[in-house]
């Protein structure tokens, strides 16, 4: 590589170092080929690495491209925090919103006064399996509990959107989960959101939560993922839903941990993603 390539090691949804989602940020002049964006990503190793390149054509303030060790991702919403933090901590910016354009339209990173990054995402919700969606409810809902290690009984929903699995379980079921990564990584799907109401995994710090959640996406390289806003594009309308209220905290329940503020938005189909985030070091790839 003869160019060297400004880089941020941001962790999003933390408020601290060491916590919430490892996220690698690197600005370029212009996109590099898409066979390099991956192996940067590989390099990297975090579960994303988030590019961004001004945008020349007017559509946005700048265009956004996620990478996973493996692939070239079409959402990631941890990631893009961090590139709105990292934007932000450099002052490249100082506009108090920023306006991305990316494979799944443009998102919208605004900041608060209380340190809080807001993002507005396309809500996801999750259909229960049916037959004929391409996946048979009983027979998937069997290889989960499996791939899981949970009992059938512990699953309470089932459903599918444009990228994930999403199984509801209950709290007992959530304790007890251990996952297979070569079971998980079998179904034709981006990841799998186990969620529950409560979980002994929640820090007392984090305060009061409406529910708890696990991301597993071995498929494409990433066996736990830490946090994954993405994800809550499915899980922020299902727990409206079941709990009748549309502003919502969340705690991701993987070892490193991380709080979201929620909003269900049904009125636009959208909702805000909410967290704080820390950059940790910076530096440069290549000479």
């Amino acid at each position: 590589m003869t160019q060297s390539i400004p880089y941020w090691h941001v962790d999003a949804f933390s408020a601290k170092p060491f916590g919430g989602n490892q996220a690698a940020v690197m600005v370029l002049d212009e996109w590099l080929p898409d066979d390099v964006l991956v192996s940067i990503g590989a390099e990297n190793l975090f579960a994303e690495t988030a590019f961004v390149v001004r945008d020349s054509m007017g559509k946005a303030d700048w265009e956004l491209r996620w990478c996973t060790p493996t692939y070239e991702i079409a959402l990631c919403g941890h990631a893009t925090l961090a590139a709105a933090k990292a934007i932000w901590a450099t002052r490249r910016s100082s506009a108090s919103a920023l306006r991305f354009q990316t494979k799944s339209g443009e998102l919208v990173v605004s900041a608060s006064s209380d340190g809080w990054l807001h993002m507005d995402f396309p809500a996801e919700p999750a259909s229960a399996l049916a037959q004929g969606a391409g996946l048979d409810p009983q027979r998937t809902a069997t290889e989960l509990a499996a791939a899981l290690s949970l009992p059938e009984a512990g699953v309470l929903f089932l459903g599918q959107n444009r990228m994930d699995l999403l199984v509801h379980v209950t709290n007992d079921a959530f304790e007890q989960l251990q996952k297979n990564d070569a079971a998980v990584a079998a179904f034709a799907v981006r990841g799998v959101i186990v969620t529950a109401e409560a979980s002994s995994r929640v820090p007392q710090d984090a305060g009061p939560v409406d529910f708890v959640s696990r991301f597993f996406g071995p498929r494409f390289g990433i066996s736990e993922d830490p946090v994954t806003g993405s994800a809550h594009c499915a899980l922020a309308p299902y727990w409206a839903a079941k709990l009748g209220k549309d502003r919502l905290v969340a705690w991701q329940a993987s070892d490193r941990g991380g709080l979201l503020r929620l909003e269900n938005r049904p009125a636009d189909g959208r909702v805000t993603i909410s967290g704080q985030a820390t950059v940790v070091m910076e530096g440069r790839l290549g000479d």
